[in-house]
């Protein structure tokens, strides 16, 4: 299974110019800087620009130099940055619109997705039961936007389209809204495409990343390997890291802390519940890691790690450069001066051991 996109839109000052094989299944994160063009790629994936191209979604023909399906005929759901509930209608009927424009609109659709197990089953997924009889402005924003998911589900879409839908929450809401957007990742068998410019939700919730800049796609890949990448043109600064699964081993109540597996060793986390034997998303910011020539044990950090240099690239800033590290089948990135690079000799292949301060449990 997979996406084809190729899209040439231009406008006045900016042109889109993206040709893209995405994976069929699982999400996808369109990722850079606010203008770098990944809303318009998402709205011609919709059908709402009519940019000449191709797109084809696991098999489906949805555009090509003969054909447009136009937007109400495309069995797609799109989440926008606002919610857009119907106001003057409860949760329970915004609700019932989706299923009706799944059952009217959408050509050979299953039937499945209008019958009440269906409904049903979209409801207790995304916690809305207690919620159903209550109108859109009785509803918290992280609220509001797990009812747009839901009503976009209801469309029996075979893709799924997100444009920041975080992007209007604080916070504290985000950590709450987080859960229910990972939870849609495990469970529902959808392809989805997410929007962001935030570097925590990409590690959170992406498999996979297309990394933009100026209309054009500069990087893109499964997101481990692609945020480990020290080359790419777009710099996340104090983001720039390595995200990786891990399996929970041990939990030690003693000290609070959990010890997870990766290819490659082991690492000592904070213990934040998860039980032994589950799969985590680990995620290691590259200012949390520093490097030695040899192993010391008379520190304060608990993860020490045998690796190998594989590349270095300058940062933003000259006195600065940021290191890709392979420890066992995993890489991770680490960030130091120039001058300390230099005084180590960390030329690509330098056998070294890796300090990690810090490390995130992200998912």
């Amino acid at each position: 299974m997979s996406i084809a996109a190729r899209f040439r839109v231009d406008y006045a000052g900016f042109a889109l110019d993206v040709d893209l094989d995405l994976p069929g299944s699982g999400v996808t994160a369109l990722f850079g800087r606010s203008g770098c063009g990944k809303t318009t790629l998402l709205r011609c994936m919709a059908g709402l620009e009519r940019g000449t191209g191709k797109l084809v979604v696991n098999g489906e023909t949805w555009q090509d130099t003969s054909i447009f399906v136009p937007t109400h005929r495309r069995p797609l759901g799109y989440v926008f940055q606002d919610a857009r509930l119907f106001a003057h209608l409860d949760v329970a009927r915004n609700l019932d619109y989706g299923m009706r424009r799944s059952a009217g609109a959408v050509p050979k659709v299953d039937t499945a997705a209008h019958n009440s197990s269906k409904r049903a089953g979209i409801v207790e997924l995304l916690g809305l039961g207690p919620l159903l009889d209550r109108l859109p402005q009785r509803l918290s924003g992280g609220e509001q936007q797990r009812v747009a998911i839901a009503r976009a589900l209801l469309t029996a879409p075979r893709l799924l389209l997100m444009d920041e839908p975080l992007a209007s929450l604080d916070h504290a809401r985000k950590q709450e809204f987080l859960p229910w957007l990972e939870r849609l990742r495990d469970e529902l068998d959808i392809p989805l495409i997410y929007v962001s410019h935030a570097p925590d939700e990409v590690a959170r919730l992406a498999d996979h990343i297309v990394v933009m800049e100026a209309g054009r796609v500069v990087a893109q890949g499964p997101l481990a390997e692609t945020l480990a990448r020290v080359d790419l043109p777009i710099r996340l600064g104090e983001d720039a890291g390595a995200v990786f699964a891990a399996t929970v081993a041990e939990r030690d109540a003693e000290w609070h802390l959990a010890r997870v597996e990766f290819p490659g060793g082991e690492l000592w986390v904070r213990d934040n519940g998860t039980p032994v034997g589950r799969e985590v998303r680990v995620r290691i910011l590259a200012r949390d890691v520093s490097i030695a020539n040899s192993r010391h044990e008379d520190v304060s950090i608990l993860n020490l790690l045998p690796a190998t240099v594989l590349a270095h690239a300058a940062e933003d800033h000259p006195s600065q450069v940021l290191v890709q590290l392979r420890v066992g089948e995993t890489l991770l990135l680490g960030r130091l001066t120039r001058r300390s690079a230099q005084r180590l000799d960390l030329a690509p292949g330098r056998e070294v051991w890796v300090q990690i301060k810090a490390v995130a449990l992200v998912g």
